[in-house]
């Protein structure tokens, strides 16, 4: 399923039980809460292990999304499940490691290695 507001989409696809991917397009601002959290939602079930982030499409991230993204890590640690990241550009990889996202969130080269990490 989709989750779409303003210039932001998130995209949900399921790789099995365990294991979803949420594919970022466009921006993740505060305006983007919504359809992230509405898509982590739909991505996360009861036996899901770990939430994938596929950054191939963002065009866009402030200090808001970022708040997002901690907010969303509060929420997978809550449940016990695991985040991950791919298709971050070297911009916002770097952004990461200054927030240290990066040490919670473990960022892969590609959606194979990440999908791959998840099973380890």
């Amino acid at each position: 399923m989709t989750q779409a507001v303003g210039k932001n989409e998130m995209r949900v696809r399921r790789i099995d039980d365990a294991t979803s991917v949420v594919e970022v397009r466009g921006e993740i601002t505060a305006a983007s809460e919504k359809a992230l959290m509405d898509a982590y939602a739909e991505a996360s079930g009861a036996k899901t292990k770990a939430v994938i982030l596929d950054f191939d499409g963002l065009e866009y991230m402030n200090s808001g999304g970022i708040g997002l993204l901690v907010t969303l890590l509060v929420r997978a640690n809550r449940q016990k499940q695991r985040l991950a990241a791919f298709g971050l550009n070297e911009h916002y990889r770097q952004i990461f490691e200054l927030t240290r996202l990066d040490e919670a969130i473990v960022i892969h080269a590609d959606e194979s290695a990440a999908l791959a990490g998840a099973k380890a």
